[in-house]
């Protein structure tokens, strides 16, 4: 049995606006998730982004207290996973949220071995409330859960971006894909797949990660296998 993270960003479930939550867009996101968990083979957890509520960072680029714009981007992270739980639990799957800031009335709390149960039940676990700390991204809670869950992989999806290139394939038409490279590669051609705490985590700990376009429909169930959809980031 496999584990996985998937890595979504909170702009994916805001239906092509960038802002808030698109109910369409996250029950077409639930589907493609139970075509991954209907393979029977592969336990699921996901960590979700904030980027359609809050973005902590642009905010204390604006005079914000940093702590305080980040732990309403942490807040951010639990609206989004709620509504992915009550996606995927209307197509009859198992889902818990888990929340590292303490919100029980509508999320479980997040404590390690009581995660590890979950995946081992084949529930799909939510990891909200990013690390529950200020100062880091939701690229590093889906390393660091990724490591304490004992993850295989992480898969990256991306909007409308199949993969890592070495400049804006949106700017630059001549963009070149890599379909393979090693971490220390990422960071010496300075790709901004992730920041280097997240790429430090998934290094130290040997856990690979594969960029791919989520738009395309069977996406999410096809990157468990076949890696030529993306780039692979390895050791």
């Amino acid at each position: 049995m496999r584990r996985v993270i998937l890595k979504l960003s909170g702009e994916a479930l805001s239906g092509g606006t960038g802002v808030g939550i698109n109910a369409k867009s996250v029950q077409h996101i639930a589907s493609e998730i139970k075509q991954l968990y209907d393979t029977g083979n592969t336990q699921i957890g996901i960590v979700v982004g904030a980027g359609n509520i809050w973005r902590g960072r642009d905010a204390s680029e604006n005079g914000m207290e940093r702590a305080s714009a980040d732990y309403m981007g942490m807040l951010g992270t639990i609206l989004n996973s709620l509504a992915l739980q009550n996606a995927l639990e209307s197509l009859g799957i198992d889902t818990r949220t888990m929340s590292s800031i303490s919100i029980p009335s509508v999320a479980e709390p997040y404590i390690r071995r009581k995660a590890l149960s979950h995946m081992n039940k084949n529930i799909v676990v939510i990891f909200a409330g990013g690390t529950g700390s200020p100062f880091f991204s939701t690229d590093t809670t889906a390393a660091l859960r990724a490591a304490e869950m004992k993850a295989d992989m992480i898969l990256m999806a991306k909007n409308g971006v199949d993969g890592v290139y070495d400049c804006d394939p949106r700017k630059n038409c001549n963009a070149k894909k890599y379909t393979k490279l090693t971490y220390d590669e990422m960071l010496a051609k300075h790709l901004e797949v992730m920041d280097l705490t997240a790429a430090t985590l998934c290094s130290e700990n040997n856990i690979n990660i594969l960029v791919f376009d989520m738009n395309v429909d069977g996406n999410i169930k096809e990157s468990i296998d076949h890696y030529e959809i993306g780039t692979l980031i390895t050791k």
